[in-house]
């Protein structure tokens, strides 16, 4: 018998993204779609060969169900996954884990007591492409990380949202919480974390709401742009661009600066990954395109969901990680 998996919130993110991946997934039997907007749940679950739950409460205290993917906006992740936790299922939950680290330390307390799984897709740590890159600096080839510089912006959450308008929740303080630092800055801070082995501990930021306007043409109530300056517990500087408000080609680029070279990742569409030496010789590697809006492929993320809960393989990210990146979020939006 293979996994039977609920989902909470029928957006976007499970239409191109979770749904999909389970869908394809052989250690998937069967999807439980739960929506407040129903008619959201029951176009999904016949798209999936799926089912619907026609209450939250109904999907957690379905006994047959052995995990949860909580794809509802920022403000009820801490609400949805620790009830899911808590109800004795495993839960991947989407980014951010929540809307503060007081939420966020209630879903680890939650993980803990109920001692079920719990994975943040942090989606980035699983392109082969940052795999690569992280491995050939933890190796010490091109010596010690000196600086990095990363970046994350597209023309903004109105095109890929499910309303597909500027009314999305995306827009909204009450929902959305963060803005653009929450929706791809926090990618970028987790990234910077995983690929140097380091935490960022101190920030510095501009954010705005600079070209952004809500249903009422006016302007939205987070930021759409952010520039940040960073400093690591191990002393290594950086800094990072997060915006909604990159009116054509989608940048997703990072910049690794070490002693003996420089790692490029994601500035060449066709060698994702270039190192350059000191005396100008570059090494080219073609692994994989990045996943982009526009350009929905298989991230990954499901399948070493399903392979930690049925095989116990352990995934490049889990709940605690997803903290650390929020906590920095935090200080970028309130300092």
């Amino acid at each position: 018998m293979g996994l039977k998996v609920g989902i909470v919130g029928c957006g976007s993110i499970t239409r191109y993204r979770h749904a999909p991946e389970y869908y394809a997934n052989p250690l998937v039997d069967e999807i439980v779609f739960f929506d407040r907007n129903r008619h959201r749940a029951e176009s999904l679950a016949k798209e999936f060969e799926g089912t619907v739950a026609h209450r939250f409460e109904d999907l957690i205290n379905d006994e047959t169900i052995d995990a949860i993917s909580d794809c509802s906006s920022n403000e009820v992740h801490h609400v949805h996954t620790t009830k899911a936790l808590l109800s004795g299922k495993h839960v991947l939950c989407e980014k951010p884990l929540a809307i503060s680290s007081e939420h966020a330390k209630t879903i680890l307390a939650a993980q803990t007591k109920s001692g079920k799984k719990l994975m943040v897709d942090h989606n980035q740590r699983f392109t082969k492409v940052h795999q690569k890159a992280r491995e050939i600096i933890l190796s010490g080839d091109y010596g010690d990380v000196l600086s990095f510089k990363t970046t994350f912006g597209h023309g903004g959450p109105e095109d890929w949202g499910v309303t597909k308008s500027n009314a999305t929740w995306f827009f909204k303080k009450s929902r959305s919480h963060s803005g653009v630092v929450g929706d791809l800055g926090i990618h970028k801070i987790d990234l910077i974390h995983y690929l140097i082995d380091d935490e960022i501990e101190e920030v510095k930021s501009f954010v705005g709401s600079l070209d952004k306007v809500d249903e009422n043409n006016k302007p939205i109530e987070v930021c759409d742009n952010a520039v940040c300056i960073f400093k690591t517990k191990k002393g290594r500087l950086g800094n990072g661009s997060f915006s909604w408000t990159y009116y054509g080609e989608e940048d997703n680029s990072t910049t690794i600066y070490l002693q003996k070279g420089i790692l490029k990742i994601y500035h060449d569409p066709e060698n994702q990954l270039i190192i350059e030496q000191p005396g100008g010789e570059k090494i080219k590697y073609e692994l994989e395109h990045i996943q982009t809006n526009d350009n929905q492929t298989n991230t990954g993320v499901i399948d070493s969901f399903v392979d930690w809960i049925v095989s116990g393989v352990e995934p490049p990210v889990r709940g605690e990680d997803a903290l650390s990146s929020l906590q920095i979020v935090e200080h970028i939006v309130n300092d």
